[in-house]
């Protein structure tokens, strides 16, 4: 069983997948996507969405725990993905993922992500480009939902994945409509399986052990990708692999600290704020003590007072 963390634009940054795969063994790491539009993107771009590309080397792109790292990239025209795809792969990263299941309206009007699962062909006329532009022992991965206003394509898009020689295929179980409203429709991802033969990881709703192994059984997946429950209990990875219990709010409390000691040196400064009461915001799902912090936090503003608020505490 992998389990693999997975991409959430504006949160999961370089850091925090730093802090995570210390804590919790995952098996890969999924970037936020980068956007293609008409133009392959330079390699300073590249490096600010994946700073790890610059460490890659002969075992790959990984995070400081060893965690291999892929870069995802959206966008809706074969031939840029294409060229960027092979940039990326020069660049180091651990195979291409491409994201099809991107739901923020600013995204889907400009034709990037869930929107495209309108439309089969496109699907595969991108996912064939990437292929056909990378080396043949590339990893080309693709992640969907299961459709965009109802489920009506869901197969198809799977299909045509997997028809245009992608290697793997994450599938989030809701449609874009469905946003992330509970609940995910985990046996659509079995019908989905049932009808492709490259390996299918299974993502939505799963917070904990229990959720994990109710996917497992209900999807029919040996992988599975976790976004937010990973941000509510930090060593969700190691806990649904059974080698290690809940980590105690006093070992959550550190990483809060070594968080802001990543967050509050550099040009990131001035995201930390939002940053960690965003997370808060997460870690209260399990953890009442964070409530509390984020509650005595709520009104500050600069980093230097919530840095001294963490300190104290």
């Amino acid at each position: 069983m992998r389990v693999v963390l997975a991409p959430m634009e504006g949160v999961l940054d370089h850091l925090m997948r730093d802090l995570l795969t210390r804590v919790g063994n995952y098996d890969l790491c999924v970037t936020e996507f980068v956007r293609v539009v008409d133009q392959v993107i330079s390699e300073r771009a590249f490096y600010r969405y994946c700073p790890e590309l610059k460490e890659a080397d002969a075992y790959g792109c990984t995070t400081p725990a060893g965690t291999p790292v892929r870069v995802q990239l959206l966008g809706q025209y074969p031939q840029y993905m294409a060229e960027n795809a092979a940039k990326v792969i020069e660049l180091g990263s651990s195979g291409v993922d491409i994201n099809f299941g991107c739901p923020a309206k600013t995204v889907n009007k400009s034709r990037g992500g869930a929107i495209l699962l309108k439309d089969p062909d496109n699907l595969y006329q991108i996912v064939k480009a990437v292929k056909e532009a990378v080396p043949a022992d590339t990893i080309v991965s693709a992640k969907i939902r299961l459709g965009y206003e109802d489920k009506s394509l869901a197969i198809e898009n799977a299909q045509a994945v997997e028809a245009a020689g992608a290697n793997q295929l994450t599938v989030h179980a809701r449609t874009k409509l469905e946003g992330y409203k509970p609940p995910a429709h985990w046996h659509w991802i079995a019908k989905i399986k049932n009808e492709i033969s490259i390996p299918v990881i299974a993502n939505g709703d799963i917070w904990s052990l229990e959720d994990a192994e109710k996917c497992r059984e209900v999807s029919g997946c040996k992988d599975i990708m976790v976004g937010r429950g990973a941000l509510t209990i930090p060593n969700l990875g190691k806990v649904i692999k059974q080698e290690s219990e809940v980590m105690p709010w006093l070992e959550v409390q550190r990483l809060l600290l070594a968080y802001t000691e990543f967050e509050t040196h550099g040009d990131k400064s001035k995201y930390y704020p939002n940053r960690i009461k965003q997370w808060l915001k997460y870690l209260k799902n399990h953890y009442s003590q964070a409530g509390d912090l984020f509650s005595e936090i709520r009104t500050l503003k600069t980093a230097a007072d919530i840095s001294t608020a963490l300190i104290s505490e």
